[in-house]
């Protein structure tokens, strides 16, 4: 007696056809494999903003135990 709407039309689960209930499981199979895709894009994403972070620590720290004539010479 599950209900699912499409198009603002409200339907039966108990009342479709074989192939229906088919189309259906595939359809929120699809919609799970969707969100953990997007899941993942929001680690990779976070794991991007952390290495970028990081990366720019190492860089500015490298360049504060440089000495200034090095500074210089890698400005032009």
């Amino acid at each position: 007696m599950a209900k699912i709407k499409l198009d603002d039309v409200e339907y039966d689960t108990d009342d479709m056809s074989d192939n229906a209930k088919a189309q259906l499981a595939s359809l929120q199979f699809n919609e799970a494999h969707i969100n953990r895709l997007k899941n993942e894009l929001a680690i990779a994403d976070t794991a991007k903003i952390a290495y970028v972070n990081a990366l720019k620590r190492e860089l500015e720290s490298a360049d504060n135990t440089k000495p200034s004539s090095s500074k210089s010479k890698a400005k032009k």
